[in-house]
């Protein structure tokens, strides 16, 4: 897995017009265009199955909710504001709150204890990690990478690998108002930093 780490972004340009393509394919979704759906999916959908399989850790949930996600899209696109959000954060925050519901969902109707094998660690590359490397989104993880370790972390594993904010602060043993308080103080930095330097 070297080679997504080390894998060379992009030339700029291409992601600017790769963006550029993804915000035009959506906007047009939003207008209820299925072709635009069909290439939207085209497009994004081994990112967005990344990021439903990592957290929902089975590949045949993972698609379900990767469906219900195509789903949420169709019906959410019109709503989306290219000035506000890249297409893919956008995007990619719809696929990570359904994976989030689907986990939820299994945690209340699982009664029997995590087996072992759930316990242990996961050595496979983050969706964070895959999402910078497919994206070419450079300037994001060098902001990400400006914050102090706390609200870094807490911002990656949050926003990534599905966690909580009431399961951060108990990993990390803090109250969970000290813990919003770092993300939410994590998160102003780093728009501060990605108006600045964008």
């Amino acid at each position: 897995m070297a080679a997504v780490k080390d894998a060379v972004p992009p030339p700029a340009n291409d992601v600017v017009a790769a963006r550029a393509r993804l915000t035009e394919v959506l906007v047009r979704t939003g207008a209820e265009d299925r072709a635009a759906l069909s290439e939207l999916y085209a497009l994004t959908s081994a990112k967005l199955f990344g990021i439903c399989l990592r957290i929902c850790g089975e590949r045949q949930a993972a698609e379900d909710v990767l469906h219900e996600v195509y789903l949420t899209i169709w019906k959410r696109a019109g709503a989306y504001e290219p000035g506000r959000a890249s297409p893919i954060t956008w995007l990619a925050t719809i696929a990570r709150n359904r994976a989030i519901d689907w986990v939820r969902a299994q945690t209340v109707r699982r009664a029997a204890p995590l087996e072992a094998a759930e316990l242990i660690a996961d050595d496979r590359p983050l969706a964070s990690e895959m999402m910078i490397a497919a994206d070419g989104t450079k300037h994001l993880h060098l902001c990400l990478e400006s914050l102090d370790e706390a609200p870094r972390i807490a911002i990656r594993t949050a926003f990534f690998d599905g966690v909580t904010y009431a399961e951060l602060a108990e990993r990390q043993g803090v109250p969970l108002g000290t813990m919003k308080s770092w993300v939410r103080r994590g998160l102003m930095r780093l728009k501060e930093c990605l108006d600045r330097d964008g």
